[in-house]
């Protein structure tokens, strides 16, 4: 198995990655919070982490990924509201348009996408676990967790207890024993609620990722290969998940911890108050997903991407130019009878070493923007050296497959082979009209 370099958060550096379980991989990235559509900045860690997800499969890892949908939320009671529609509705509508991007942008749908109305049971039950066993404590039916009597809180984000009691005050009315403490379990009577010993509530957002991982993956007791995220994450939410695992487990729920950078709008960050927030229905409705996820590879995943037009329109451009070589190539191999679906490339160690160092899409990139070149070089001539050209076919193939980046490669028919083969005949007799004709049924085929 070849060997993959990735930079782990807890701990801060790059460390080779050691799968728990012999070829298998667990990976949860958290997911959105299903009231509104989605904005680009969303898709930034869906690409990321579907990216890490072909590589481990490409070199022949067995890969089990999930990602959640929170469809219990505040902004999702208020946005209900506004609508005049149930919560239920509503995060139903937002999941199937997300589903659609996720598609649209040339991610893999993951392999389980829990929520937590599904796994309220689970939830109640391991916060039930908690108070039992006294890192958890009810104050007037709310519960919340003893931050203190977590060994070496903070030690993912940086984020001492002094540093944060520092920062904090319990303000008047406040239920928590500890202002660093958070709520585990919240009692209201607004939106959707459940009934537990402490009161009718609903869970707090940093327990219903642990448990849906605990759940899903009971085999290793919710220890995981890999928790992902945007960077916005690490505190408190990544944090506070690794604090209850601690708790209710004895382990820091996973062995590699990754966070993305951020997406820039114009160099500038992207945000409401800036009145700059992007949807991705409207990228992908303009531009397409695929040049999007392309303009996002050209950044390494931890440092900042940069949105723009230009950014934006250089990938499209990348993008057709990719898919323009790929379908003159394909129809070349297809005319001699190449079976271009069984080609494999001879040798993808320059690309592959790029993205198993800490998925340097940046660098392997390059490696497919050069094989394209050759690509373009090798069918431009008058005596086509077939095998080269099946390699080179073959690889910039495979790289795209393992980037997400879709390719619509056509295949021809015996009826379609037969106008080439007219087309060919017209062109050497010089008979123009005949060839253009033949030429103008094969682009409606899109087939040219």
């Amino acid at each position: 198995m070849k060997e993959v370099k990735l930079f782990n958060s807890l701990g801060m550096k790059m460390e080779t990655f050691t799968p728990l379980v012999p070829n298998k991989v667990s990976i949860y990235c958290c997911g959105p919070t299903v009231y509104n559509d989605p904005h680009i900045g969303n898709f930034r860690p869906v690409i990321t982490f579907d990216i890490l997800r072909r590589l481990l499969m490409h070199i022949g890892y067995q890969v089990t990924f999930v990602s959640n949908y929170t469809d219990v939320d505040d902004k999702i009671i208020k946005r209900a509201k506004e609508l005049g529609i149930t919560e239920k509705e509503l995060t139903t509508s937002v999941i199937k348009e997300y589903r659609r991007l996720v598609e649209e942008v040339g991610a893999l749908q993951p392999d389980y996408t829990p929520t937590p109305t599904v796994y309220m049971p689970q939830i109640i039950s391991y916060v039930e676990d908690l108070v039992k066993t006294g890192y958890a404590y009810v104050s007037d039916g709310d519960v919340y967790l003893s931050v203190k009597k977590i060994p070496n809180y903070g030690e993912l984000s940086g984020n001492s207890i002094e540093d944060l009691e520092n920062g904090a005050r319990i303000a008047v009315g406040d239920k928590k024993k500890d202002p660093v403490d958070f709520a585990l379990w919240k009692k209201t009577d607004e939106g959707i609620q459940w009934d537990t010993l402490w009161s009718k509530g609903r869970p707090g957002w940093h327990t219903e990722c642990c448990v849906m991982i605990h759940t899903l993956f009971p085999e290793q007791k919710g220890y995981i290969d890999i928790h992902g995220g945007g960077f916005d994450l690490k505190f408190p939410h990544h944090e506070n998940e690794m604090a209850q695992a601690k708790a209710h487990d004895g382990h820091k729920l996973a062995h590699f911890w990754m966070h993305n950078g951020f997406i820039n709008i114009n160099n500038e960050k992207m945000s409401k108050s800036l009145g700059n927030v992007i949807l991705m229905k409207d990228v992908v409705k303009e531009y397409g997903g695929i040049p999007f996820r392309l303009m996002l590879l050209a950044s390494h995943y931890r440092a900042p991407a940069s949105f723009s037009a230009d950014t934006i329109k250089e990938a499209q451009t990348k993008y057709s130019q990719i898919e323009t070589a790929m379908k003159k190539v394909a129809i070349l191999l297809e005319r001699k009878d190449i079976d271009i679906d069984s080609l494999k490339p001879s040798d993808e160690t320059k690309f592959l070493d790029a993205l198993c160092d800490d998925l340097n899409t940046p660098n392997a990139l390059s490696v497919l923007y050069e094989e394209v070149k050759t690509l373009n070089s090798l069918w431009r001539v008058k005596e086509i050296n077939y095998e080269a050209l099946s390699d080179s076919f073959a690889k910039v193939r495979s790289y795209c497959d393992v980037l997400g980046l879709t390719l619509h490669i056509p295949h021809l028919n015996l009826e379609d082979k037969k106008l080439y083969e007219e087309y060919d005949i017209a062109k050497k007799n010089k008979d123009f009209a005949k060839s253009d004709e033949i030429r103008q049924t094969l682009l409606s085929k899109n087939l040219f």
